[in-house]
């Protein structure tokens, strides 16, 4: 990859005017952490403040973690950038077009890149932080407390309000201080441009025309009715800047501060400029350079210089008429160690309460943004079916969406552990300096593919697992032989351990053991080990976990038809519960329970005719009724289970109970594996949201009237109480539970779905639920659910090398203390998100280790230990951690942490933190790492050239809009499902595959390649399939040719398409059965003459 990183083509890079902004306006955040406290305001003394000696510009100020609300550990944010030195040089250029807030300052890099992802926030909703800011009523600035950073220009605090009640500011020269009041409708003259008259932007509804030079008469403001001429320059006479005792208004700011180039003995507060020269007209002496300052009129001619982060007008570029001189250094449109001034109104980007909108926005290219589609394509034909060695510390694994064969050879398989970057920063300054965030992605049961080696068993006896002393990690690839072999040194705490008799082996004229290949924890990354009794819970051995089918009987689920329908689908879906590799039946034991405003316990003990039921009505003190008969052996109990499996549909086949209980169900389910002493699962089947009275019991607080306020994280808190009782009690029991839902109203999923976010359990929800339309979808997910691998009564820890260690953990997890993680079980699909933390240097030498241990049961009853191993690289240089990121880890992290922060935190401030975090990454990259190049052009990391794309895509996921339009359940079940998602999940749902089915073969089985997310890929002839790993949605267009629906749905036309049929057409139709095997259908319309088959 090139130092230059992803050039984005021009008509992409151009800045947006009027996107977002820049600065710090009225109720903004800056940036901050994730639940993080407010910066107080401190004001400073009356009568002004001082300019202090100014700084040479720096890297952007490092922010404030956003993951950890307790630490800080990215550092605290100063909302402005250091600018760069100004140049000596005179100004005057020819005029150039007039082009409305042209003559203000350039933003930094970060605001610039935060403008350029607002302009590709292309959706119908989503409002989010990056598009402009609505017209409002001037409102106080956001308060914060500025503070200082090394290497950067002091901070500022902002001016006392003059008696006009107008706060304003200036830069200050020379020591002098100056205020005024904002102007009316008066008129100001901006810096003079080679002679002619040019009107600068408009403010507030006024007019200011650019001064002449040359002998020319440029009129002031006028201040109270009066006309005040300014000082001459060069033997010239103009009536601008006031003199001495006279007041200078700039145009004002929609409730923010202004500033106003004050002349020789007066005085103004404001940010310092480095060596005391004014960007705008010279006055009494002084120097100017660079483009005018804010405040001051009159159009900038040219790009910014390289480096720079600035808007650039569209259609300037380097060939463009020259103007001001362009500055060196990294931030333009400020001076050096100052802080920059916000938007001024009429100015493009200006915050609410500006008096005017800039020029209108111009819309981006498409096909100049990075595509994601193309990166993936990429990849694919670059790794896609090659062998993956692990071989190489640090290296870099294929994308999630390549096919790739994986050959562990010391390092666990990308399957398993992910990482956000695989080089570590050596030093927490750089951590901070970069923003990237340090995370892993665990994926502990991840699926292994036929065609790679599952992982291998180690038993060692009684002895059990070699493990450190002191730190207690297990023995791993990364442990170094010395002494013969009679010591090894822990690769994670640097202790020297004993070589028990048993293990010693002596080692070769490398220092390896002789037995290195023959032994899967010294050459693996991933394996297990058998786990004696000093593992297992009371030191008793563990018993083969149970299954407790729960099924809600009351009217709406007997009604629907669903009783029925799971009952004829247990009988065969029970042959297939889990079972260890070469036995010849599961281990696992069943247990059935049915429900409404009491409980039925059922007893099928094999010796039985005909099974037993046994009803408890007292909910508020549930028991189990019954310990033998209740949780049995489907193979041996397979007659009984059958009868009772047919007698349920009937039996409450005429029952009006409407009303059911939720709480104890889930109570009774633990205390039924306590009896038994197991840990097991539950899988609930429930309809309504329960409102008997019982334990538990939920009213309807779905308030639309919340949406958009900071209230709104009240929708998504779950109810404590008896709810967060019951998940410390399934953890304590390894019970874990699944929620199958079939709502027909609100249901507070936010409440019902904590227990089996805190389990390792799933929700699943079928919204008016049908049989016809929604059976067969839903048999597949309990199919699926039920015949996964899964492990039970899991704790896992992640131990890493000296330097850095784990400090947070997103998942369905659950955590008594800060190291161990507790899960009542761990399936195939679930992923722990773990944040990583600097707490010392790190060496480039000798890396960094991690391994993540996982004790659990197995579905055969065995006590296990599964080991993954990761090494990465350090370095001290930012490029090097560059090079190595990946962009799907990344926004898997930025996903997790959002969605735990909406519980906290405004959903605006959410939003504006990502957009703010992102900037800041991609700004330090083109600081640090990418060679000089106009302000104009974006520049990209090669591994991070479509992050912008999928954050944007984070933005407008349903958790994070603010719409009344969006069910208050929908969006709490989308946000429980992504915190236990892992990478491919979290790529897939963020940036979906669409699919143009009208270029497939009719009579083949290749897939079209995906095409971009755009409507603009949406063509009225073609037929394009939606998919994002939740949903399918067919999109026809209405000029569909006729062979296409032909060999869709066995129809002559479009015409002849009715909703109601589409399912049965499409199944009689080999290309239209491909695709539709198991989906939902349900049929919507998008636009006159279009329609769109929701198909999941």
């Amino acid at each position: 990859m090139s130092q230059q990183g992803y050039v984005a083509a021009p008509p992409y890079s151009q800045a947006q005017p009027g996107a977002m902004g820049y600065g710090p306006g009225p109720n903004q955040h800056t940036y901050g952490h994730y639940g993080g406290q407010q910066q107080a305001f401190s004001p400073p003394p009356p009568g002004g403040m001082k300019s202090p000696g100014s700084s040479p510009g720096g890297p952007p100020p490092p922010a404030q973690s956003h993951y950890n609300p307790s630490a800080q550990q990215n550092g605290s944010h100063v909302p402005g950038f250091p600018g760069a030195p100004a140049s000596s040089v005179g100004y005057g250029a020819p005029p150039q077009t007039q082009y409305p807030g042209m003559g203000q300052q350039a933003p930094p890099p970060a605001k610039q890149l935060t403008n350029q992802m607002g302009a590709m926030n292309l959706g119908n909703y989503a409002p989010g932080p990056m598009q402009s800011p609505p017209q409002a009523s001037p409102a106080a600035p956001q308060p914060f407390q500025p503070t200082s950073h090394p290497g950067m220009g002091p901070q500022m605090s902002p001016h006392p309000s003059t008696p006009g009640g107008m706060p304003m500011t200036g830069p200050p020269m020379a020591g002098h201080q100056m205020s005024g009041p904002p102007m009316g409708a008066s008129q100001m003259s901006g810096p003079p441009m080679g002679g002619p008259q040019m009107p600068g932007p408009p403010m507030g509804g006024s007019q200011m025309p650019g001064p002449p030079m040359g002998g020319s008469q440029m009129p002031g403001p006028p201040m109270g009715g009066s006309q005040m001429t300014g000082p001459p320059m060069a033997g010239q006479q103009m009536s601008g800047p006031p003199m001495a005792g006279q007041q200078m208004s700039g145009p004002p700011m929609g409730g923010a501060q202004m500033s106003g180039p004050p002349m020789g003995g007066h005085q103004m507060a404001g940010p310092p400029m480095a060596g005391q020269q004014m960007s705008g007209p010279p006055m009494a002496g002084q120097q100017m350079s660079g483009p005018p300052m804010a405040g001051m009129g009159g159009p900038y001619a040219g790009p910014p210089g390289p480096g720079l982060g600035g808007y650039q007008q569209p259609g300037l570029g380097p060939n463009s008429p020259s103007g001001y001189p362009q500055q060196q250094g990294q931030f333009g449109g400020q001076m050096a160690g100052g802080q920059m001034a916000g938007p001024q109104p009429g100015f493009p980007g200006a915050f609410p309460g500006s008096a005017m909108a800039g020029p209108p926005q111009k819309k981006l290219d498409p096909d100049s943004i990075p595509s994601p589609t193309q990166v993936i394509e990429d990849d694919q034909a670059k790794r896609g079916g090659q062998v993956y060695a692990t071989n190489v510390r640090g290296q870099v694994p294929p994308l999630v969406t390549t096919d790739f064969t994986v050959q562990d050879q010391g390092n666990a398989s990308p399957r398993f552990m992910r990482c956000t970057t695989y080089t570590l920063p050596c030093t927490a300054e750089l951590a901070k300096q970069c923003q990237v965030p340090l995370a892993t992605i665990i994926k502990p049961f991840a699926v292994v593919p036929k065609n790679e080696t599952p992982l291998y068993l180690v038993n060692h006896g009684e002895t059990g697992p070699i493990r450190c002393n002191r730190c207690k990690a297990y023995m791993c690839p990364y442990m170094q032989f010395i002494d013969g072999g009679r010591r090894f040194q822990c690769a994670f705490c640097n202790c020297v351990n004993e070589v028990p008799v048993f293990y010693f082996q002596h080692l070769d004229h490398m220092g390896r053991r002789m037995d290195f290949y023959e032994r899967p924890e010294l050459s693996l990354g991933s394996y297990e080990f058998s786990a004696t009794l000093d593992y297992c819970k009371n030191n008793k051995p563990a018993s083969a976990p149970a299954y407790i089918f729960m099924i809600d009987v009351s009217f709406t689920n007997i009604k629907s038809g669903l009783v029925r329908l799971l009952c004829d689908e247990l009988k065969t879906l029970l042959d297939n519960l889990p079972r260890e590799e070469g036995a010849e039946s599961s281990a696992i034991k069943v247990g059935f329970v049915t429900y409404n405003k009491i409980l039925h316990f059922y007893n099928v003990k094999s010796a039985l005719a005909q099974p037993q039921m046994m009803v408890v009505s007292d909910t508020a003190e549930m028991f189990v009724p019954l310990l033998d008969g209740f949780l049995v052996s489907y193979a041996e109990s397979r007659a009984v289970i059958h009868n009772l499996l047919d007698q349920i549909p009937d039996m409450f086949a005429d029952t009006n109970e409407s009303e059911t209980v939720f709480a104890p169900v889930i109570q009774a389910g633990v205390e039924a594996l306590k009896a038994a002493e197991c840990s097991g699962k539950l899988f609930i089947f429930h309809a309504s949201i329960p409102t008997a009275e019982a334990p538990g019991k939920l009213k309807n607080r779905d308030d639309k009237k919340l949406v958009s306020t900071d209230k709104e994280k009240t929708l998504f808190h779950p109810v404590k109480g008896v709810y967060e009782q019951l998940s410390k009690d399934c953890v304590a029991q390894g019970c874990s539970v699944d929620l199958f839902l079939f709502p027909s109203q609100y249901l507070d999923i936010a409440t019902m779905g904590d227990v089996p976010a805190h389990t390792g359990g799933a929700v699943y929800k079928y919204s008016n639920f049908q049989v016809e339309t929604d059976g067969e979808h839903f048999l597949r997910d309990l199919r699926k659910d039920v015949e996964k691998p899964i492990g039970f009564d899991a704790i896992m820890r992640v131990r890493t090398s000296t330097g850095f260690r784990a400090t947070d953990f997103f998942g369905g997890v659950y955590m008594n203390n800060t190291t161990d993680v507790e899960l009542a079980a761990v399936d195939c699909d679930h992923a722990i998100t773990v944040e990583l933390k600097h707490d010392d240097t790190l060496s480039e030498e000798t890396g960094a280790f991690m391994q993540c241990a996982l004790l659990y049961t197995t579905v055969g009853g065995q006590r296990r230990l599964r080991v993954h191993n990761l090494s990465l690289n350090c370095s001290s240089q930012l490029m090097e951690l560059f090079k190595s990121c990946e962009t799907d880890s990344l926004i898997n992290f930025f996903a997790k942490t959002a969605y735990r922060a909406i519980l906290k935190q405004p959903l605006k401030s959410v939003r504006e933190i990502l957009v703010n975090q992102t900037a800041h990454m991609l700004a330090c990259y083109r600081k640090n790492c990418a060679s000089p190049s106009a302000a104009s052009q974006l520049i990209l990391p090669e591994t991070m050239k479509v992050f912008p794309v999928y954050m944007n895509s984070l933005m407008k996921t349903a958790p994070l809009v603010g719409s009344t339009e969006l069910s208050t359940d929908d969006r709490a079940h989308q946000r429980l499902a992504v915190m236990a998602m892992g990478v491919e999940d979290t790529q897939l749902l963020l940036y979906p595959r669409l699919i143009p089915l009208h270029n497939m073969e009719l009579e083949g089985e290749a897939v079209p390649s995906p095409l971009r997310c755009s409507e603009d890929r949406l063509s009225d002839g073609g037929a394009f399939l939606l998919e994002n790993g939740h949903a399918l949605f067919l999109w026809l267009g209405q000029a569909c040719p006729p062979e296409l629906i032909q060999g869709l749905f066995n129809l002559p036309s479009l015409a002849h398409l009715q909703p109601n049929t589409i399912a049965e057409h499409m199944q009689q139709r080999p290309l239209g059965s491909h695709f539709l095997v198991g989906r939902r259908i349900r049929c919507n319309p998008v636009a006159p003459g279009h329609g769109a088959v929701r198909l999941r």
